[in-house]
């Protein structure tokens, strides 16, 4: 049986989805590397996205949307991510693969 070669992605959490009087604290914004503009980022919509912190816990979410024109997308986690994962790293997989950390 012939493997197929999978792309996993890296980002940087931005920070939490927010407005002048609200912040979404389950929303974050992610900058995804290699991903410079909003058509290459729609392609992302419905893949899953882990964030693993310095205890070892994995947090695990979905890019729902992309967030401007720059190549910014919106994921969703449950249970919302700790305000220390901001700028740190996280992956972006496709739906339906497991990834092992």
């Amino acid at each position: 049986m012939a493997e197929t070669q999978i792309k996993v992605y890296t980002g940087v959490i931005l920070g939490y989805r927010r407005g002048s009087n609200t912040q979404y604290e389950r929303q974050m914004l992610i900058r995804v590397d290699g991903i410079n503009s909003r058509s290459e980022a729609s392609r992302l919509i419905g893949w899953r996205v882990a964030y693993r912190d310095k205890k070892g816990r994995v947090f695990k979410g979905k890019i729902v949307r992309v967030h401007g024109n720059k190549g910014v997308v919106i994921a969703v986690f449950d249970p919302p991510l700790p305000g220390q994962a901001i700028g740190d790293n996280v992956y972006i997989y496709p739906k339906g693969v497991i990834l092992e950390f």
